[in-house]
Order: C-alpha cells, then structure tokens, then sequence
C-alpha cells in the first residue's frame, strides 16, 4: 500500500504540473481537429490531481501505522 501511495502521489504531481500534456496523450484522438485541452478539462485534471496527491498520502499515512 505504501508503493501506492507513493505512485498517487507521483502522477497527482504531474497531473497538476503539465494537464495539457496529459491531456494530448488521453484526449488529443477524441478530438476532430486536435487542438489543446479545454479550459475545464484542464481544471477537472488539476483537480484529480490534488485528489491523487490526498489519496496518495493518505496510503502512505496508514501503511505507516
């Protein structure tokens, strides 16, 4: 649970560092014309970022315990 934690914890970081990058990879084929991510998904990557980044901790707090 511990290497978990810390995985959340490293792709929450990247999540909210570089969204449009994530979102070229995950998003970019949905797209007719392929440009850069929207405003909101941007916001919703950032987001789930920090919700990574807790639920990462949070793992690494209890395997500690």
């Amino acid at each position: 649970m511990f290497i978990l934690g810390i995985v959340f914890i490293i792709i929450g970081v990247f999540f909210i560092i570089d969204p449009t990058f994530i979102g070229l990879i995950s998003e970019r084929w949905k797209s007719n014309d392929g440009t850069e991510p929207s405003d909101m998904y941007l916001w919703t990557t950032r987001f789930g970022g920090m919700i990574l980044i807790v639920a990462g901790i949070g793992m690494v707090i209890v395997a500690l315990l």
